[in-house]
């Protein structure tokens, strides 16, 4: 568990996060952040699980229909 202290620069609130969680989270300046709010809490994600979701909705029909997309990128 990690402390963040909430400051105000300009007219945001920011927080600033320890080095250890970017390195755990694998971020750093200018990547996106998803907040979600769970049952427990907030939840901090580097992915969007809707967009992980259509991913793989794209990659099972792309695989079905592998030889018609190749015909029409022709």
């Amino acid at each position: 568990m990690y402390a963040v202290e909430v400051q105000k620069i300009g007219d945001a609130l920011v927080i600033t996060l320890p080095e250890e969680v970017l390195k755990q989270l694998n971020v750093s300046e200018g990547d996106s952040l998803i907040l979600t709010e769970t049952p427990d809490g907030i939840k901090l994600n580097t992915c969007n699980p809707e967009f992980d979701k259509a991913m793989q909705i794209y990659r099972k029909g792309s695989e079905k229909y592998k030889n018609a997309l190749r015909e029409l990128a022709k």
